[in-house]
């Protein structure tokens, strides 16, 4: 797979090389290992590990519903009461963060109301905290730590 601009986790990989898998230690099972699943996985050890995200408040692929559409939030960080805090968004790391990306995540912010998105193709992110007083983004220099959150 890729090289990525973040620590390297201990994942578990299974399948066949034409049908590889990596396990989602969020979902519990095997997914497959596409260069988008690889950020995912990379960037939700990273979360937890170096960012001390809580595994527990953590979710991936959340079904959202826009509309009559069905939409999928890529990862969401919940606080300890279920409320929704930082949405995460990932793309390959071949894709280009555009504001194409962050028009998307804002299309699942209007559902979610979050303080926090994070956008991540392997090689860079970015972190937004919500302005809604101002209705925009501020992007911060980092990360926050879960416990600033």
């Amino acid at each position: 797979m890729y090289e990525l601009n973040l620590p390297t986790p201990s994942l578990r990989l299974a399948g066949t090389p034409s049908r590889p898998t990596v396990f989602d230690i969020l979902r519990k099972r095997y997914v497959a290992l596409t260069p988008e699943e690889w950020v995912r996985q990379h960037f939700v050890h990273y979360l937890i590990n170096e960012k001390h995200f809580p595994k527990e408040l953590l979710a991936n692929e959340v079904a959202l519903s826009v509309g009559d559409k069905t939409l999928r939030a890529d990862s969401v960080l919940y606080n300890r009461d279920l409320k929704p805090r930082v949405i995460v968004e990932y793309k390959a790391p071949t894709i280009t963060i555009t504001q194409k990306v962050f028009d998307q995540i804002t299309v699942y912010n209007m559902q979610l109301h979050v303080d926090y998105l994070i956008v991540s193709n392997g090689l860079n992110h970015y972190c937004c905290k919500m302005d809604y007083d101002n209705q925009k983004y501020l992007f911060l220099e980092d990360i926050p730590e879960y416990e600033n959150i």
